[in-house]
């Protein structure tokens, strides 16, 4: 690779400005597809040119090679499929070699497509080769059963404008601006350091290190698409960012936001994010320990060792066109008041070696805790705590879920009281009964539509985690992976408590209140949760409760414990 090919410009798939002009008119007669916001991410990068060589999203042949070689069917390295799922319903009323719009969620045009391939993929198969495991504990995987369509369309994508971003306008460039930025600077080596989380001195240390040893320029191009479920939002982590570039020498120092969606995969992830850096125009790329893991599998393990995507990398790096500068572990050492790396610490023994795990650093957030300065900047310390203040200060939902008739909305009324009593945060039930009356009075009790009632329940308990009040649940939420998908969605903002009510059916149809098992033994209600319909058992919810030989009061009071113990709430 000649020193200068990371400067001259890359192939984009956006035509002129004219014809944009004209397409658009003529795509009111397409069929569209509205855009998921992972897709939107794909698509970007593809009409930029971050994607290249891709042309669009993969056909059947590229997309099963590269599953099964991590290479395109032409021999190119790209070990990501980059795919458009659709619905079944969808799919249905397209033809191979049919035009498409594709369009944003407020149905902005942002290109068509030719769709030349259609097919249902084999999802296990793909988890197996680009994950490294068939595992839902992989947010990828999870989102490929899940959340994705089950219908996969390829074809060449030709972009008419790029999508609309309103923050950070300044900070995003594409592929071509920043090799022109580089062009501009006179910077022929360019190191690119991948984040997704907040850097703190560690990270300064460590970025510092990577461009004297490659002798390069840096580039810190942190992901604001989307990352894992759980991460600081990108809107914080952009402000942290920004108190932390003071820090760099300017003349040889720049940060560019990337619009990616990453999908966790480890050691695919690393390659597939240096082919991205090269086509925005970089040299090295800082590959770090796990790099882009997940974390733990169902089993409780790394999904991948440590070394696995910086060995990847190294055995591509000539075909990808950038060089790797491994990560090196960071230490403080308290008496050179300085970080180093830990595999280079000859006294190691007689020296006082500091370190803050991610996790921990979330603790001290949580409880409020001091984070030292050595560990951190005061300003991103700063902006991460007005993001994530103490825990007792942040909203929450318990989220109760058993049988009709266990006792959850008795449970929860009590519980609803007793945290009115203490005071500081708005608190609001949200039982089955009131929520359908409200909010669902037009769903059935069919498995759609009980699943659509919680979604409703989740969305509305996640407002309210989000502007800090407490929300409490009270539905039967029999199905586990719609649990999982509230949960999710509550985590973002929140801490979510999940409280079996643990009632056999024999006791709830014993105390059949209402009349209900009673009918549905006689089949005059159907799909009737515990008699005609499964109930998925919560595996590992934060409580399980035992109503039977227990009265009501001390059921609500283990709960009030048990949120205490999360430092949900201040011990009284």
């Amino acid at each position: 690779m000649s020193s200068l090919a990371n400067l001259a410009p890359i192939p984009e798939l956006y035509v002129s400005h004219e014809s944009a002009q004209k397409m658009k008119v003529e795509a009111a007669n397409l069929t569209s597809w509205d855009l998921s916001p992972r897709q939107i991410c794909d698509l970007e990068l593809l009409m930029n040119g971050g994607f290249f060589p891709l042309k669009g999203f993969l056909g059947q042949e590229d997309y099963d090679s590269v599953v099964d070689t991590m290479r395109l069917k032409d021999g190119t390295l790209w070990p990501m499929p980059i795919t458009l799922d659709v619905t079944e319903a969808f799919a249905e009323t397209i033809e191979e070699g049919q035009d498409i719009a594709l369009r944003d969620q407020e149905g902005v045009i942002l290109a068509t497509m030719t769709v030349t391939d259609k097919w249902s993929p084999d999802k296990a198969r793909e988890a197996e080769q680009v994950y490294g495991a068939d595992d839902q504990a992989h947010p990828a995987v999870y989102a490929l059963h899940n959340q994705m369509g089950k219908v996969y369309l390829g074809g060449p994508v030709t972009g008419i404008q790029q999508p609309v971003h309103y923050d950070f306008r300044g900070r995003r460039d594409t592929p071509n601006e920043l090799r022109a930025y580089f062009r501009k600077l006179g910077w022929r080596r360019v190191v690119a350091f991948q984040t997704r989380n907040p850097l703190h001195r560690a990270h300064q240390e460590l970025t510092f290190r990577a461009a004297k040893e490659a002798q390069a320029n840096l580039l810190i191009h942190p992901v604001v698409g989307m990352t894992k479920p759980g991460d600081v939002d990108h809107f914080t982590r952009v402000r942290c960012y920004e108190a932390v570039l003071d820090k760099y020498p300017g003349s040889t120092t720049h940060m560019s936001l990337l619009n990616l969606a990453m999908r966790m995969a480890g050691p695919r992830e690393a390659v597939w994010h240096g082919i991205i850096r090269r086509n925005h125009g970089c040299t090295h790329m800082i590959v770090g320990r796990d790099h882009a893991g997940p974390g733990k599998n169902s089993a409780g393990e790394d999904f991948y060792g440590p070394y696995d995507a910086q060995e990847l990398f190294r055995q591509h790096q000539d075909e990808i066109g950038l060089e790797m500068v491994p990560f090196k572990h960071m230490v403080y050492v308290q008496e050179r008041a300085q970080y180093e790396p830990a595999d280079e610490i000859e006294d190691h023994d007689s020296v006082t070696i500091l370190n803050i795990s991610g996790t921990e650093l979330r603790r001290r957030l949580q409880e409020g805790l001091e984070i030292p300065e050595w560990f951190s900047f005061p300003e991103v310390v700063k902006e991460l705590r007005r993001t994530r203040p103490p825990r007792s200060q942040q909203g929450f939902t318990v989220f109760f879920t058993g049988f009709s008739g266990s006792g959850k909305s008795t449970i929860a009324n009590a519980l609803m009281v007793k945290l009115m009593e203490m005071g500081g945060r708005p608190v609001t039930l949200l039982d089955g009964d009131i929520v359908r009356k409200n909010l669902s009075s037009e769903l059935g009790f069919s498995k759609e539509h009980r699943d659509l009632n919680i979604r409703r329940i989740g969305y509305v308990a996640s407002e309210i985690t989000k502007n800090g009040g407490i929300a409490i649940c009270a539905p039967i939420a029999p199905y586990a992976a719609t649990r999982r998908a509230v949960r999710e969605e509550i985590e973002q903002y929140g801490a979510f408590c999940e409280i079996h009510v643990a009632t056999s059916i024999e006791e709830c149809e014993r105390r059949d209140r209402k009349g209900l098992y009673k009918l549905a033994r006689e089949g005059k209600i159907k799909e009737f949760t515990g008699i005609s319909d499964p109930y998925d058992e919560p595996q590992n919810p934060e409580l399980r409760l035992e109503t039977e030989h227990t009265d009501v009061d001390n059921c609500a009071h283990q709960v009030v414990l048990k949120l205490e113990q999360m430092g949900l709430i201040a011990g009284q």
